[in-house]
């Protein structure tokens, strides 16, 4: 999933869109080697439902080194603030949540040695709230758009983590609708699929929609 600025500002903590505006301002200041590169629409694996890992494989040297060029591929991308393994192309039940989005919740400056990502093993969204909210969103694989998606505003889901342990999270906003757009990336959607506004990057007069929306 991605963020842009005008994202960033809509943020219901001043605190936290000061924050992001200063990531946005140091782009370029963490980066890594792209291990794979992240598909693009309409790869057909970005339209499959994803297999679940067998929890006795998560520690496996092929589980644990695609969660490892995951990580990689996702702090390369600047704006990025979560990643599906399908997007990689590897059809099976994993996301990653950067520690970008940890160190917003704490209103800190962003720092890959100290704010990590969370990896979701076999997620299941266990529970939603009735109440939705209209929020935009980008995607990694759907390079220079960006749309508007209802999306519940909490949402709890349970997993496994890169060490094979049982966890849970409760959450609201930003995190929330990470799960969610990730969630439906294993599911084989994106968000285009259910958007019900999508412009794009390149449209002229696009920056003047961007700041009215």
């Amino acid at each position: 999933m991605l963020i842009n600025e005008v994202m960033a500002s809509r943020l219901p903590s001043k605190t936290m869109s000061r924050l992001w505006r200063l990531f946005f301002f140091a782009k370029g200041k963490y980066s890594s080697l792209v291990m794979r590169e992240i598909l693009q629409e309409p790869s057909p694996v970005l339209h499959q439902k994803a297999e679940e890992v067998p929890v006795a494989n998560i520690l496996s040297d092929k589980i644990q080194t695609l969660i490892k060029d995951m990580k990689d591929a996702l702090l390369e991308e600047h704006y990025g603030v979560a990643i599906a393994a399908p997007q990689i192309g590897e059809s099976i039940r994993i996301f990653i949540v950067s520690g970008r989005v940890f160190a917003a919740r704490k209103a800190e400056e962003y720092d890959p040695k100290k704010h990590f990502p969370e990896v979701y093993i076999n997620p299941n969204i266990v529970s939603t709230s009735k109440k939705q909210t209209e929020m935009q969103e980008g995607c990694l694989s759907v390079r220079g758009k960006w749309g508007k998606v209802m999306r519940a505003e909490r949402t709890t889901i349970e997993a496994y983590d890169e060490s094979g342990e049982k966890i849970s999270r409760g959450a609201s906003g930003l995190l929330a609708q990470i799960f969610q757009h990730e969630m439906d990336h294993l599911n084989g959607i994106l968000y285009i699929d259910k958007a019900i506004d999508v412009w794009d990057d390149t449209d002229e007069g696009n920056e003047e929609k961007n700041e009215k929306e």
